[in-house]
């Protein structure tokens, strides 16, 4: 979009903020449910981004600080909602079903 590195970086900053502390919980394991829908709806966001920095909006926060906090935000998650399929989505009883499903009991 023709953007300055300074650009993308604001709106990497903007996007990121937006997704800050998601839970990665796959139902069985699998990137379908929800990540495959998470990951459209994201891409919205990194457009909407895009279009906010190119607008020259600023983000008050650097994005190596942005980085930083998702960092230690997704340390202090609970194991169980760290891409385990135990958590979350995963965790629920259709997510539960969904799994036995698939793998069995």
């Amino acid at each position: 979009m023709d953007g300055t590195p300074e650009q993308s970086l604001t709106a990497m900053s903007h996007a990121m903020i937006n997704v800050m502390g998601l839970v990665c919980d796959p139902i069985a394991g699998l990137v379908q449910i929800p990540c495959a829908q998470r990951n459209a709806s994201q891409a919205v966001n990194a457009l909407l981004s895009a279009d906010l920095a190119l607008a020259g909006m600023t983000c008050p926060i650097p994005p190596d600080q942005v980085l930083d906090a998702m960092y230690h935000v997704g340390r202090s998650l609970p194991a169980t909602l760290r891409e385990t399929a135990m958590g979350g989505i995963a965790g629920t009883q259709a997510g539960q079903t969904i799994t036995r499903e698939l793998y069995g009991s």
